[in-house]
């Protein structure tokens, strides 16, 4: 299928996602295909997990940092590189940076997990905070690109980003044969656009679907009306999916190759999350839980279906897993 790029940009495709396999290749983990006998049961359908929870610094993310600092020219790695992130994209972008022997500046909201600004830190990443509900984070990264001359890697809308998260769902294809369908955590729409590649060029009969909290449906909205919806940073406790609008690069792919987004409650993110601790013995943050969830509660129809299931992410403060997994009352 043919996809219309916005005036201006190239948008990744396929073979953007085999190079990007081939750059992170002996570098990111090879994160294992996993079946529950009991996931089946609930949900009557095939599931076939991903646990990105397993991967590099504990999320996908790992998979497009890398590749995108690796694709940078000398000079380009010599200046170094700046982000904003959450989280994810932060530890990912600071231990690639250390890997590749780049330095790296990531700016955090202020009410990031500590567990994420702790990891980044460690990292050896210079860290500069801001206020997400009330400050730009795209314009300090812009700014600080220009003052010290790095290379700005944004956390989603980035063809390097989307082609690296894209070989998750390479992988998991190539490991376990066809889906039916691919259900994909979504908050900037990285993992989604670069999923969606692969799936369409691997599986082009498998339907991808987008799971977004509800509170944080922009990606939805979106979808449905053909444009990018802007929504107010959204309460959720997938703090990894509190994006506000999709970029300019993966609503396309997004609209191109997506069945469908659909959300759901952060109640089921939590039953989610102890489905995993509880039945698979895997830590998942609640970002991490949105595609399960989707599958668990029904927000996609699975019964009889092969599916697979992208886990995004493990990176949940300790204090906060306990909280999330202890029953009120």
């Amino acid at each position: 299928m043919t996809i219309a790029s916005p005036e201006g940009l190239v948008l990744p495709s396929y073979a953007d996602v085999e190079t990007a396999a081939g750059r992170i290749r002996g570098v990111a983990h090879h994160t294992p295909a996993l079946a529950s006998r009991t996931a089946n049961e609930r949900t009557g359908a095939n599931l076939v997990f991903k646990p990105e929870n397993l991967q590099r610094m504990g999320a996908f993310k790992f998979r497009g940092g890398y590749n995108a600092i690796a694709a940078l020219s000398p000079a380009q790695k010599k200046a170094g590189v700046v982000t904003f992130s959450s989280g994810n994209h932060a530890q990912a972008i600071a231990y690639a940076g250390r890997l590749l022997g780049v330095p790296t500046t990531i700016i955090m909201p202020l009410d990031a997990p500590a567990a994420k600004v702790a990891a980044t830190r460690g990292y050896g990443a210079e860290i500069i905070t801001y206020d997400r509900y009330t400050q730009d984070r795209l314009a300090i990264g812009a700014e600080l690109a220009q003052s010290r001359g790095l290379s700005l890697i944004p956390p989603y809308d980035h063809p390097d980003v989307i082609a690296g998260q894209g070989t998750a769902a390479k992988e998991l294809i190539e490991d376990a044969g066809p889906l039916d369908i691919l259900l994909v955590c979504l908050g900037g729409g990285g993992l989604l656009a670069g999923c969606a590649l692969a799936a369409k060029a691997l599986n082009p009969t498998c339907r991808v679907f987008g799971v977004e909290p509800e509170a944080g449906n922009d990606g939805q909205q979106s979808l449905r009306s053909g444009k990018i919806v802007k929504i107010a940073v959204p309460k959720t406790i997938a703090d990894g999916a509190q994006t506000p609008f999709l970029g300019d690069y993966t609503f396309p792919i997004i609209q191109a190759l997506v069945e469908d987004i659909v959300t759901v409650s952060d109640e089921a993110l939590v039953a989610a999350m102890r489905f995993f601790a509880e039945r698979m013995k895997l830590v998942v943050e609640p970002t991490g839980c949105l595609a399960a969830a989707a599958a668990f509660t029904g927000a996609v129809p699975v019964a009889g279906k092969r599916v697979g299931v992208i886990i995004s992410g493990g990176n949940v403060d300790l204090a906060s897993y306990a909280r999330f997994l202890t029953p009120e009352g």
